[in-house]
């Protein structure tokens, strides 16, 4: 479904926080306040999420694939933008938890590097990463929710 160039800011689970920065540019500098006010507390679950994610994902991701999501070369596969993510959600959050050292392949790039997974990890920090790497970078897919972490993780490959 296309909503158009303006359709990701309304409210709904295309609604994406940076476009609140948008809006003003578009329509007048008051509508800053209306929008941010109005869209970025629609969902502060998300919001939460998102936040939180950040934060877990600086502190346990970024060392590898970088804080912007762009990997390192052909040693790290980068998030943004990737085809692997976008077609393995599941095995993206498998991988989270309980890494892998098996060659991958993103965006058409082989990458061999071994990935830990951290097993410290809680399923609703999982979330939190998973939300905020599946909406940033040009991702949208919304909230990723604990029921869909504790899922995937139950069908995880064990190695």
């Amino acid at each position: 479904m296309n909503r158009g160039a303006f359709g990701s800011w309304v409210l709904g689970l295309g609604f994406r926080v940076r476009y609140c920065l948008l809006l003003p540019m578009a329509i007048g500098t008051y509508c800053l306040l209306f929008s941010c006010l109005l869209f970025s507390c629609a969902d502060p679950k998300f919001q939460q999420y998102l936040t939180e994610g950040e934060q877990l994902y600086i502190k346990n991701c970024s060392n590898c694939h970088q804080r912007n999501g762009k990997g390192l070369g052909l040693v790290y596969p980068p998030l943004a933008p990737s085809d692997f993510m976008e077609k393995n959600v599941e095995a993206v959050i498998c991988l989270m938890k309980n890494g892998q050292t098996e060659e991958i392949t993103v965006n058409g790039n082989s990458f061999n590097q071994p990935m830990p997974g951290v097993p410290s990890l809680t399923e609703l920090e999982i979330a939190e990463i998973a939300t905020y790497i599946y909406n940033s970078w040009e991702h949208e897919k919304g909230i990723i929710e604990v029921k869909q972490v504790s899922q995937s993780l139950k069908s995880c490959p064990s190695y």
